[in-house]
């Protein structure tokens, strides 16, 4: 994807500086920031929920359009909302996603996430009864039911332990080997130095991009 001189906001106010960058298959880029700076807003750009103001956006090699079905197909996101279906249980969200998007075996896929994000003895729960770290497992297990060329993360590792943290860095490694790409906003020193490969400074008065060991160290001294 390429977003050049990116310009987004609400109701022709922007919330930030215009952002540039490039993101190849197989790579990650991370957009750290303060709270408030405009992360959000740039990620919803990308996966076509808000209308840029300016600039110019490419995903997949093509324009943003979030109501063409080749889009949604390879682009899967976990933003900081509960969207999860509240009448079904956890592992019927999860076979639901994975069987809409035609994913085979869906059964062991489904068991393999469980347990990996250690939601098993929670399978038959609803949602509503999972705390919110458990529910945002079940948010993050699925964005990885699905297929996908482009993953876009808010915050990902939010109410999320150091050993869950750890995990998710791993398969946000692997999914970079397996030729994806994975766009996140993070204020995770650790999980950054671990997943990406650049990083974009999100701000006010100008963005810029820098190395994403600069970045970690921006946000160590930011966070101590």
């Amino acid at each position: 994807m390429r977003a050049q001189d990116l310009l987004v906001g609400y109701g022709g106010a922007p919330v930030c500086a215009p952002v540039s960058f490039t993101l190849a298959p197989g790579r990650a880029v991370a957009l750290v920031g303060a709270n408030g700076s405009g992360k959000s807003t740039v990620l919803r750009a990308v996966i076509g929920l808000l209308e840029p103001q300016s600039g110019s956006l490419q995903v997949l090699g093509g324009d943003v359009d979030e109501r063409d079905v080749g889009f949604r197909r390879q682009v899967a996101s976990v933003l900081d909302d509960d969207a999860y279906f509240p009448a079904l249980t956890v592992s019927e969200h999860l076979y639901l996603t994975a069987r809409g998007h035609g994913v085979r075996g869906a059964d062991d896929v489904v068991a393999e996430l469980l347990a990996e994000f250690g939601l098993t003895d929670h399978a038959r729960s609803l949602p509503v009864s999972l705390s919110s770290g458990q529910r945002r497992r079940l948010l993050l297990a699925a964005g990885f039911v699905r297929p996908r060329s482009l993953l876009v993360l808010d915050e990902p590792e939010q109410r999320l332990d150091k050993a869950m943290r750890d995990r998710l860095a791993a398969r946000l490694v692997e999914e970079k080997r397996s030729g994806g790409s994975v766009l996140l906003a993070t204020h995770d020193a650790d999980l950054l130095r671990a997943v990406a490969d650049r990083a974009v400074v999100v701000a006010d008065d100008a963005s810029r991009v820098m190395s994403a060991a600069d970045a970690a160290q921006v946000i160590s001294r930011e966070n101590p």
